[in-house]
């Protein structure tokens, strides 16, 4: 069977690598694609590397360009997605035919009203479900929770990247109530194609090429009550969370690299080896190599994830180690910010919504060097 899809924000950067994906999906035919400013050119302007796709005229992004297809992928700046998905439920509802909505924005993610409005300074348009199928509830992997959420649904909310790289590092400590939520740190080095398209001067090859740049700093950047809720849904007490994030631009492309740390619990102080015991963690939410996750990987002891070995894939690397001298958890994870952190993951859960493969279409090697 195959399924058609349009690619609402296709000339930006998430957009684009939606469409490298699913131009290789063997089940999903490419419908229309839709942008604002760039509606009137052709898709190689601004990807010129997705050769199949050169040609495609790039048209306005409106209800009666989308609607008519069975999947719909939204790669719209934060903000922009609710008013045209309610249009395309609207339509939905009068004409019978809903296609399958994927917001790769921030539009749908957050289940909390007060907490949209506290750092999107917007009103709410409504949470969807959560797309990162890894998601831990309540420390239960075998249960496949949020896995079945997804096959159930018809809108999916595609997590933030930096989301995504402090959840998957950290929640297999949350959820074993090895580390203490209230006191986690984390420190992102992110590619700069993780700040989009958008002409800025602190974006230019000048000021990137050489230097580290920390950007929201001090509690205000707005993936913060994501992570928050994500570790909730692992097993934190509500309200209990306590997260100091930063994230720092770094000079590559593509991919994060999350630090984590948090003071670890009398569960771990206790035993002869606290580093068994976070590693075995980690291992019942992920699995061992061969087995488990598949776009997750716990690496072998003393092997610390990096961004090349993951760059251009949908694949997340983590690892866990016991900081004895401080008494914390050191957790990573290394993304690509684009792949993992969001188009890999927006074709994982289309996946799971059509009932195919769970990484159908999904790069599953890194390429290197």
């Amino acid at each position: 069977m195959t399924w058609t899809a349009a690619v609402a924000g296709a000339t930006g950067y998430a957009g684009g690598e939606v469409l490298r994906l699913l131009a290789a999906h063997p089940g999903i035919e490419i419908g229309a694609l839709t942008a604002g400013s760039s509606a009137g050119t052709v898709l190689g302007r601004h990807h010129p590397h997705l050769i199949a796709l050169a040609d495609r005229p790039i048209e306005p992004t409106d209800v009666e360009r989308l609607a008519d297809h069975d999947i719909v992928v939204l790669a719209l700046p934060h903000g922009a997605s609710g008013e045209i998905t309610a249009a395309l439920e609207a339509r939905a509802a009068s004409a019978g035919r809903t296609p399958l909505l994927i917001d790769c924005g921030a539009d749908h993610r957050l289940t909390d009203p007060a907490a949209w409005r506290a750092f999107y300074g917007t009103e709410h348009v409504g949470a969807w479900t959560y797309g990162m199928p890894e998601l831990l509830h309540d420390g239960e992997r075998e249960a496949r929770a949020q896995r079945d959420l997804l096959a159930a649904t018809g809108r999916i909310a595609v997590p933030g990247c930096n989301v995504t790289a402090v959840t998957l590092a950290a929640q297999p400590g949350v959820a074993a109530e090895l580390i203490d939520a209230g006191q986690v740190t984390a420190v992102l080095a992110v590619g700069y194609s993780g700040a989009g398209k958008a002409l800025k001067p602190h974006l230019t090859a000048a000021e990137a090429l050489g230097s580290a740049q920390p950007y929201a700093v001090g509690g205000s950047h707005r993936h913060i009550p994501e992570i928050v809720q994500n570790l909730e849904v692992a097993g934190a007490r509500p309200g209990a969370v306590r997260l100091s994030f930063t994230p720092v631009l770094v000079p590559m492309s593509r991919g994060i690299l999350a630090t984590v740390t948090a003071p670890v619990t009398e569960a771990v102080l206790s035993t002869e080896h606290p580093g068994e015991v976070l590693r075995s963690a980690w291992e019942r939410a992920y699995g061992g190599p061969g087995e488990g996750e598949a776009l997750i990987h716990l690496l072998p002891e003393g092997v610390w994830p990096t961004t090349g070995a993951v760059a251009g894939s949908g694949l997340a690397t983590v690892q866990v180690a016991y900081d004895r001298a401080a008494g914390v958890a050191v957790m990573m994870c290394a993304i690509d910010n684009l792949g993992k952190g969001t188009a890999s993951a927006a074709v994982q859960c289309l996946n799971l919504a059509l009932g195919l493969g769970e990484t159908t279409g999904v790069v599953t090697e890194g390429v290197a060097p």
